[in-house]
């Protein structure tokens, strides 16, 4: 017997999951938060109570370490035979994981660039597992890799065609959640994956995808994970002017304003409050409220913008942590989208239920990107037997 681990790392945290190497049975999973201050460890077993407790985590390489010492009683003994690891972006070339080296993730340290919030944070996690496991399979799963393939159409901007070449393209992200939701609906819901869905990812980052057939054709995300949707510090769609005006009027650097976009904008920017949406629905602030309208007008726009990208929707899907838990914020996307044919039932919405409509299907559904992760370990190791 032995044992599958995963681990998606943010700027200050790592949620970590535990898997059976053979039967993929999550048998272990939590997560560490605020790394580099008041480090809390959660750990949630199956059939038992979560246990939660404060740890000594300066870095990620801390909180790995920390991770290791959590599950050992579980391992029983057992060997880590395979780590699987999210990192957010593949760039142009990788559309499946990949087995990591020195040479694979030198590559992707290139990307950092790219995705700053995430990307440094992604890789100093595969290093500490490495440390950790020097002679245990290391795979990168990304989350780009869903992407790839858009028609041209959605995949480009409206620049010079040198820039595409060079890599500037709408690469989309959130994509192990998304390879999940369509998993998912090809397993109970076979007749809407056959046809044209919308998924909404809607968390502290968020985003769209459209698809077709189980397969990616757009999605609200591009060259980075600033744009599309307004986030929980990132502010999505803007005129790209303002950048201009920044610079030009402003005189802040590139340094100040990639803190504004990343990290001073979206719902915390806009309420002046906090980017929890479940804080901003309960204030009585007139500025939290605007931000919640904000939000949700902008999700109810691009519901609509990747409908017409496919000549019609079939059906929503709601995932991701308010996706899952926001029911006021599924009732107004859903009000706003009547026209496309959608009618709330507000009961299933308020009471948890898996389908949230009438008329055309919305549905909430749980994404699992671990899972997703585990399973491409589990395809990497079998490849290696078998070679």
């Amino acid at each position: 017997m032995s044992a599958i681990l995963t681990l998606n790392a943010g700027s200050s945290s790592i949620k970590f999951g535990l898997f059976d190497a053979d039967t993929l049975e999550e048998e272990a999973g939590g997560q560490v938060e605020k790394i580099g201050g008041k480090t809390e460890l959660d750990l949630e077993i199956p059939g038992q109570p979560k246990l939660e407790r404060r740890i000594p985590a300066a870095n990620h390489q801390e909180a790995v370490t920390a991770i290791l010492a959590a599950i050992a009683p579980y391992l029983d003994g057992r060997e880590v035979v395979g780590m699987g690891h999210r990192v957010v972006h593949g760039g142009p070339d990788h559309a499946a994981p990949l087995v990591l080296d020195e040479a694979a993730i030198a590559a992707l340290t290139r990307l950092e660039p790219l995705a700053p919030l995430h990307q440094p944070h992604n890789l100093s996690a595969v290093r500490a597992a490495r440390r950790a496991f020097p002679e245990t399979l290391q795979v990168a799963c990304f989350d780009t890799a869903f992407h790839r393939g858009h028609p041209w159409v959605n995949d480009t901007y409206g620049l010079p065609r040198r820039f595409y070449d060079m890599g500037v393209r709408r690469y989309g992200f959130h994509g192990l959640s998304y390879a999940f939701i369509a998993g998912k609906l090809a397993e109970d819901w076979p007749a809407l994956h056959a046809g044209r869905v919308v998924v909404a990812h809607l968390g502290n980052g968020a985003s769209l995808c459209a698809m077709e057939g189980g397969r990616s054709i757009a999605s609200t995300m591009g060259f980075s994970a600033l744009s599309g949707l307004c986030m929980g510090t990132r502010p999505g769609q803007m005129d790209p002017g303002v950048l201009l005006w920044m610079l030009d009027d402003q005189g802040m650097s590139s340094v100040e304003i990639t803190r504004v976009l990343y990290k001073e904008s979206g719902l915390k920017g806009l309420s002046g409050l906090t980017n929890d949406m479940r804080a901003l629905l309960a204030s009585d602030v007139p500025e939290a409220a605007q931000a919640v309208d904000y939000f949700t007008d902008r999700v109810a726009q691009e519901v609509a913008a990747m409908a017409a990208t496919m000549g019609g929707i079939d059906a929503l899907v709601f995932t991701g942590g308010i996706g899952e838990n926001a029911a006021p914020i599924r009732a107004r996307v859903l009000d706003q989208l009547a026209f496309l044919g959608f009618a709330l039932d507000a009961s299933a919405n308020a009471s948890g239920g898996t389908r949230i409509s009438s008329g055309l299907p919305a549905l909430v559904l749980p994404t699992n990107e671990e899972l997703v992760i585990a399973r491409a370990v589990r395809d990497a190791l079998r490849g290696r037997a078998r070679a």
